[in-house]
């Protein structure tokens, strides 16, 4: 709860007991007043002016006969009370000073008054009738109303992210350190005639930290920041996306400069017009309505929109375009040097013991995101907590790498040691081909206990980050992914379902290789559209790029490029026999093996090991 509705709390509480109180006065006064004219009504006794005085005479009256106007009220002995017409009698009062009558005569009301008195309860229900029924139509105005209200989140002032809290992305951060500056000191680029630009577009794979990045801009400008996920807009009701960002632009210009962040941007920001026929629906309402407020807020509010998306591809192009989105960043993921720096940040605040190399971590772990990183350093303090330690150690990490790369082992899962077998050649075969062939990733750990949902892995482990490959990294790469197939088949004699997902992105590969990358011989260097997955109302409509004989020759193609690959693995198999039942017999005995015991045991630690190396230490490694 901000400050401004801290102090607005007392003064609706008030309103609200003031309400209340006035509600059960009105209905008190009502109550009185109708039980009153029951009692009165229904008590009283219409007795006719003969009857009145014959019960005078006869001494019947008890208590004082009262004279008001042309009516006479009074008692009788029986307890009945009673009433009379009051004609113009002058003898009347003589009669009852006779018959010891006592009586009081009240003076006539003022007819004004009479009308008051008499028209108040009627007054009395009417209003609160209407208090109930406008009590009842203002709430759910409220509440109906309260849908249109964009509720975006701001962050606690005292908790602020800066640029010291993001590692990595230097790039990024380069480009957004201009949109600090203007926020800072606007008048240095207006003095040139410079423009800010109106909205920033931060894209990149998940966990990249772009939803960080534009947190740590608004903490390093000290402005204002309302984040909103782009799903927040959309409701079942018509019209409540657009009323929503009307109402999140209208509060941005009042803290003005301020920053305003949609995440998700392509949950609202999809081009229009995709469905099959067209579209007119909420969603492009409420993208129609962001359009225009990106195109409209004056520019000298310094409102900066600042949106976040791993889908720019499905974009509406009325967004990218110059005046609204108009800078790109591309927050992808980090490379060695920024791996480093994501783990030293992540790992500032965790007792730490010397053996912990951040180099070695950030080595082994090519492809992850931050999101990725920050995860395995919890999860090496877990472990560490689990046993008791002080400190995280480099083994706990080692662990933790292996459980966020390769999966849980699963120790409760029993396997035969026929299949337990069949696993080691299948993981022996991957090993062996991956070690004797050029270009590939060097193997880093090979192991026969299962993780995740595979029996066994080969963990490859690249020396560098790489950014373009060629074609005898691929085909050596298809190689590798078809020995354990390979190795199963020659000592076996049979195929085995372990190698499907092997089999899987060889065939991508050699499909890419032919169709995108333009590495086919026969084919030659063509590009082959190939849909992944359609997007309708635009990829729908796409006509085929090639003929069926060009289909037909893609699939020829690629199966060539597989069976080369599977013959290569069969002859460096065949003959490194030897090496393979060695790899085999290391790995049913101690299940895991590192890359320097894969080394020593087919040969090659001895030729690329010092002389002077003792084979001890080789070993330990």
């Amino acid at each position: 709860m901000s400050e401004k509705e801290k102090k607005n709390q007392p003064g609706k509480s008030n309103i609200n007991l003031f309400k209340g109180l006035l509600f059960w006065i009105i209905g008190g006064i009502l109550l009185i007043t109708m039980v009153r004219f029951a009692n009165f009504e229904n008590k009283r006794e219409e007795l006719i002016y003969s009857r009145f005085l014959n019960e005078v005479k006869q001494g019947n009256i008890s208590e004082t006969v009262i004279l008001k106007e042309n009516i006479i009220l009074g008692t009788l002995k029986n307890g009945t009370n009673f009433s009379s017409y009051k004609p113009e009698d002058p003898e009347l009062f003589n009669i009852l000073r006779e018959n010891n009558v006592n009586f009081k005569v009240e003076p006539s009301s003022n007819i004004w008054l009479n009308i008051l008195v008499s028209t108040i309860p009627i007054l009395l229900v009417f209003f609160l009738i209407w208090f109930l029924v406008f009590r009842q139509m203002s709430s759910e105005s409220s509440k109906v109303m309260a849908f249109t209200k964009s509720r975006p989140i701001m962050p606690d002032k005292k908790n602020r992210v800066t640029f010291d809290d993001v590692a990595g992305c230097k790039e990024a951060k380069e480009e957004l350190q201009e949109v600090i500056e203007f926020l800072k000191d606007q008048k240095k680029f207006q003095r040139l005639g410079g423009k800010i630009p109106k909205g920033i577009l931060l894209i990149g794979p998940p966990g990249t930290g772009k939803t960080l990045l534009a947190k740590a801009v608004a903490g390093e400008a000290g402005t204002p920041f309302m984040s909103m996920s782009g799903s927040d807009f959309v409701e079942m009701f018509v019209g409540v996306g657009a009323a929503r960002i009307r109402d999140l632009f209208r509060q941005a210009i009042r803290l003005s400069p301020c920053i305003i962040f949609i995440d998700e941007l392509d949950a609202v920001g999809r081009q229009r017009f995709a469905g099959i026929g067209g579209g007119h629906d909420e969603r492009e309402q409420t993208l129609n309505q962001l359009l225009v407020q990106m195109d409209g807020f004056p520019t000298e509010s310094s409102v900066i929109v600042i949106a976040a998306t791993n889908r720019p591809d499905v974009l509406d192009p009325a967004l990218t375009r110059p005046g609204r989105f108009d800078r790109t960043v591309v927050v992808d993921f980090p490379d060695i040097q920024a791996r480093e720096e994501i783990l030293k940040v992540h790992m500032r605040n965790k007792p730490l013991d010397e053996s912990v190399d951040t180099k070695i971590l950030a080595r082994g772990t090519a492809g992850l995101s931050g999101a990725n990183l920050e995860n395995l350093a919890n999860e090496a303090a877990l472990l560490a907590a689990k046993k008791g330690k002080q400190k995280i150690e480099m083994t706990d990490f080692e662990e933790a790498k292996d459980k966020v790369l390769m999966g849980v082992e699963r120790k409760s899962l029993v396997i035969s040691e026929k299949e337990k077998k069949i696993i080691a050649y299948h993981e022996a075969g991957h090993t062996l081909v991956q070690k004797q062939l050029p270009e590939v990733y060097p193997v880093h750990k090979v192991t026969i206990i299962p993780r995740g949902q595979a029996l066994g892995i080969t963990h490859i482990l690249p020396e560098e980050d790489r950014f373009i490959e060629s074609n005898v990294y691929y085909k050596n790469s298809i190689c590798t992914l078809m020995a354990g197939r390979n190795a199963e088949k020659i000592v076996f004699g049979k195929i085995f379902t372990g190698g499907e997902h092997d089999l899987k992105i060889a065939t991508e590969i050699a499909r890419r290789m032919v169709c995108e990358w333009g590495m086919s011989e026969i084919l030659g260097p063509v590009s082959y559209h190939h849909n992944e997955a359609v997007f309708l109302g635009r990829d729908i409509v796409k006509q085929k790029e090639y003929s069926e004989e060009t289909s037909r020759e893609i699939d020829k193609e690629i199966r060539r490029i597989l069976e080369e690959a599977e013959n290569r693995a069969m002859e460096i198999l065949i003959s490194q026999r030897d090496k393979l039942e060695k790899l085999v017999e290391a790995l049913l005995q101690k299940e895991t093996l590192t890359s320097d015991e894969i080394d020593e045991i087919i040969g090659l630690a001895k030729e690329e090991a010092p002389v002077n190396e003792p084979e001890e230490d080789r070993r330990s490694g």
